[in-house]
């Protein structure tokens, strides 16, 4: 599973995770200060590596890279920049005990680009692909506010880092050769464009 030699698994484990699980069952426990059992995501500062450099970093799961990184607009890395395609994909709760049915997050779609972000037309797109999983306003503001009143109460320093900034992050890189099972439908439709500005979804 990847080079992380920080993390103690035992034999056998994989790690496939549902769009759901991440949220719910890791983002959320992060952004609520509470323990992940297996801890295995590590936080990473994705931008300065370009994706190809994720291997021994990140979690890595049969091509796939998982992290928590903070929120943030920068994401030029050295060699390129990762191109927002202007979507937010709701997340349903479906088998998760008080989740069901209800929005638990959403998931942005990034492709990377190789050169510059302020020269567009001169940078290459590649096969890199991030998911960018944000929680809900309802659960970011519910742990916000606890963690709030706990910091009002205990008097925490102000360097305290508040996590809910956080987001949880997948890079993989498609396959020109492969059958399409690693991408979703959406992936196929946005990889299909070209100077995609603004997609938006039917409700």
């Amino acid at each position: 599973m990847g080079d992380n030699n920080n993390v103690n698994l035992p034999p056998g484990f994989r790690f496939y995770p549902t769009d759901e699980e991440l949220l719910v069952h890791f983002l959320h426990r992060k952004v609520s200060l509470l323990p992940c059992h297996p801890d295995v995501i590590p936080d990473l500062d994705l931008y300065p590596y370009d994706p190809w450099e994720l291997d021994g970093k990140a979690l890595g799961e049969d091509n796939k890279w998982y992290f928590y990184s903070r929120k943030t607009q920068n994401r030029v890395t050295r060699n390129g920049y990762w191109k927002p395609l202007g979507i937010e994909e709701a997340v349903i709760g479906r088998g998760t005990a008080g989740s069901n049915n209800k929005k638990v997050g959403t998931k942005k779609y990034f492709v990377f680009y190789v050169g510059e972000a302020t020269n567009n037309s001169g940078a290459i797109k590649t096969n890199w692909i991030m998911h960018e999983f944000h929680l809900s306003d309802s659960a970011s503001t519910s742990t916000s506010s606890t963690s709030s009143s706990s910091r009002s109460s205990k008097r925490r320093p102000p360097s305290k880092i508040d996590c809910s900034k956080w987001v949880l992050c997948r890079v993989y890189e498609r396959d020109d050769d492969d059958d399409g099972t690693e991408l979703s439908c959406l992936d196929e439709v946005f990889l299909s464009l070209d100077d995609l500005d603004e997609i938006s979804l039917p409700n």
